[in-house]
C-alpha cells in the first residue's frame, strides 16, 4: 500500500518546538524527495522542505528558514521536521509528501504521493 503516515503534530506555545514524523511505504518508500507543506485555515497549500535522498540537499520556505530543521533516515524511509522558535502564524496542517523525480520542486502539484495532514497549533 502507497502511503505516507504523519504524527507528532500538537498544541505548544509561541517559542515552543515540536517534531513531525513522516514514513513511507509502498511506493512512495523508493522516492527520492521527501518534503513538508502546510496549510491555515483559508490559505492555500504552501512548501515548508524537502529533502533529497540523493544528495542529502534540502531545501526551506524563507518563513521558515533556521528555524526549522528536516532530515531523513533513509533505512526507515522516515522524514522528520524539527520545528524550533515556534510563531503563531506557524499554525497550520502540515502534510507529508512524496515526490518521485530526483529533482526537489516547492510546488505541491509536482507530489504524487501525500499524508492525512497533523494539525500544529502555536498558541501567543
Amino acid at each position: 500500500q502507497d502511503q505516507l503516515v504523519e504524527s507528532g503534530g500538537g498544541l505548544v506555545q509561541d517559542g515552543g518546538s515540536l517534531r513531525l514524523s513522516c514514513t513511507a511505504s509502498g511506493r512512495a518508500f523508493n522516492t527520492a524527495i521527501l518534503g513538508w507543506f502546510r496549510q491555515a485555515p483559508g490559505k492555500e497549500r504552501e512548501f515548508v522542505a524537502w529533502h533529497n535522498r540523493r544528495d542529502t540537499t534540502t531545501n526551506y520556505a524563507d518563513s521558515v528558514k533556521y528555524r526549522f530543521t528536516i532530515s531523513r533516515n533513509s533505512a526507515e524511509n522516515t522524514v522528520y521536521l524539527q520545528m524550533n522558535s515556534l510563531k503563531p502564524e506557524d499554525t497550520a496542517v502540515y502534510y507529508c509528501a512524496a515526490r518521485v523525480s530526483m529533482i526537489g520542486s516547492t510546488k505541491s502539484n509536482d507530489y504524487e504521493y501525500w499524508g492525512q495532514g497533523t494539525q500544529v497549533t502555536v498558541s501567543s
